[in-house]
């Protein structure tokens, strides 16, 4: 044997001592790589990189999802990192091995999800079922939604939920038992919260806004200014009275409001809708002119006179000077509250809110009246703030005597 050959025989056993030393035995649980050989209906064949043999990838061991067509999956030459789960065939030296994709996918979903669960982190994912006790999600993994997690209201049917890809946080986690449960509801709520401090912090007393009515309550209306509630109470919806709310509201109507106060501890908001309203005293030199003839109701009386509202919100005096031509002591001596009657304008004062007026300016003063002797009259000043003083008031009176003397 010459020199050269010896050499070319020495190589060849050297190379395959190499390759006998680069060959390792697959143990179950090995993570190793794997090129796709073939593909075939329901599985796929690979060579187990390092090992010399070959590996079997049943398709649902291909992805943590269904798997409808392997041609979908993989394609021939690809290099896919599997998980050995099981040796099949009696040669163990030439045998085969069941291998898994899906297992060794799974495992790394588990890490991350561990991962976002320990940083507090929010999750998408879609809902890919809904079933008697919540939603079935998938994450690379199952997750389960409970019912009582899956909104912040009440759901009676879970399967408007299937398809959509919501926002979830991560309630519970047991990768051994493959356990996750998730909430939507949680998600919903810190963002509601969070619209509810930006809309607070936003808000000042005076501020117009938009809104609409979500509720109907007997002492007010809530408004939904895009996130929280704000409350009209009864007594700001309207400058005329209003009995109920539903008497002039309804829910989803659009409104505009004005901000009375804000309490941002308290998550409290005052609106007011008549604050937008043109008031009842607005233009009222042009409503109720001097001179002019209007009609109006008694509401309330008094021992100096008769307070009758002649517009929506606007009451103005009849002294009782005023009520007839004839003397009286008291105005319920004539009049009731409730009674329909016409009366004349004799003066507006506008910035003081105030209207005089006279009903017997309108009626025809008896051509034989006699003149009584005048007693002497008591005036009480009203309860509450009527826009009238007693200078007012006895002023009208004094006069009223002063005219019928000359006459």
């Amino acid at each position: 044997m010459t020199d050269l050959e010896q050499n070319s025989m020495d190589n060849e056993n050297v190379s395959m001592e190499a390759a006998m030393e680069s060959v390792h035995e697959v143990q179950v649980g090995d993570i190793v790589k794997g090129e796709v050989l073939a593909l075939e209906d329901k599985q796929v064949i690979v060579g187990i990189e390092g090992a010399g043999v070959e590996g079997v990838v049943p398709a649902k061991e291909l992805s943590t999802l269904p798997v409808e067509d392997i041609n979908d999956e993989v394609k021939v030459g690809d290099i896919l990192d599997l998980v050995v789960i099981s040796s099949i065939g009696k040669d163990k030296e030439n045998g085969s091995y069941l291998l898994s994709k899906r297992r060794l996918d799974a495992k790394k979903v588990w890490e991350d999800i561990e991962q976002e669960f320990q940083d507090g982190k929010i999750i998408e994912a879609p809902v890919t079922s809904s079933v008697k006790g919540g939603l079935v999600v998938d994450v690379g993994v199952r997750g389960f939604v409970p019912a009582s997690m899956i909104d912040d209201h009440f759901v009676d049917d879970f399967s408007v939920y299937t398809g959509k890809t919501l926002k979830f946080k991560i309630i519970e986690i047991e990768p051994s038992e493959n356990r996750l449960i998730l909430s939507h509801k949680a998600v919903v709520e810190a963002e509601k919260a969070e619209k509810k401090k930006e809309i607070l912090s936003d808000l000042y007393e005076g501020q117009v806004i938009k809104g609409q009515v979500a509720r109907l309550t007997d002492f007010g209306a809530f408004i939904d200014l895009g996130g929280i509630d704000g409350l009209v109470h009864v007594s700001e919806i309207s400058h005329s009275h209003v009995a109920k709310p539903a008497d002039v509201l309804s829910v989803g109507d659009e409104v505009e409001v004005q901000v009375l106060s804000v309490d941002p501890e308290k998550e409290r908001i005052s609106l007011s809708i008549k604050a937008n309203l043109p008031g009842p005293w607005t233009d009222i030199e042009e409503k109720a002119a001097p001179g002019s003839v209007l009609e109006g109701t008694v509401k309330r009386l008094t021992s100096f006179g008769a307070f009758v509202e002649i517009f929506p919100g606007v009451e103005g005096l009849v002294h009782i000077s005023q009520i007839s031509h004839k003397h009286i002591a008291t105005p319920h001596e004539v009049l009731h509250e409730g009674d329909q009657v016409q009366v004349k304008v004799l003066e507006v004062h506008p910035e003081d809110h105030r209207v005089a007026l006279s009903i017997k300016a309108l009626e025809e003063k008896p051509e034989e009246a006699k003149e009584e002797p005048a007693e002497e009259e008591h005036y009480e000043m009203p309860e509450e703030n009527t826009g009238f003083t007693m200078g007012d008031i006895l002023g009208d009176a004094l006069k009223n005597d002063d005219s019928e003397e000359q006459e």
